[in-house]
């Protein structure tokens, strides 16, 4: 039997079988994860926290973007962005029962070459979870 790399699907670097990423849509998950852990990067402030054993598994996400972004042209491209990085990067690097929410930072979210952004995730998910 020799080792072999996963399939990989029609986008580079997304694997063949995805993970089901839930959205956080309640305020409340969105405070608990504040009170988490988190890394801030260039591209990415990520806060990170655990969720207790008897809560549903999976990888849960939320993403914001304050004002400070920018007009909401510029809040809507940094959470697209945000998205998409977090579709590439968490199925591979997440961990299962833990909540992360991805906070769009002024500047440079919506503008950093997309390479840098997952980049910043990975480096931020190892932090977090060292």
């Amino acid at each position: 039997m020799t080792d072999s790399k996963p399939p990989v699907g029609p986008d580079v670097g997304t694997p063949a079988v995805s993970v089901c990423l839930q959205v956080l849509t309640q305020r409340a998950d969105f405070l608990r994860a504040s009170h988490g852990r988190r890394h801030a990067t260039p591209g990415i402030h990520l806060q990170a926290r655990k969720r207790a054993e008897g809560d549903a598994q999976g990888i849960r996400v939320g993403y914001t973007c304050s004002k400070k972004v920018g007009n909401a042209v510029a809040r809507n491209r940094a959470k697209r962005r945000l998205r998409e990085v977090a579709r590439v990067v968490l199925p591979e690097n997440g961990r299962d029962g833990w909540d992360y929410v991805l906070v769009g930072r002024k500047d440079t979210t919506a503008t950093l070459p997309f390479d840098a952004l997952v980049a910043d995730l990975k480096r931020a998910l190892r932090k977090v979870h060292t």
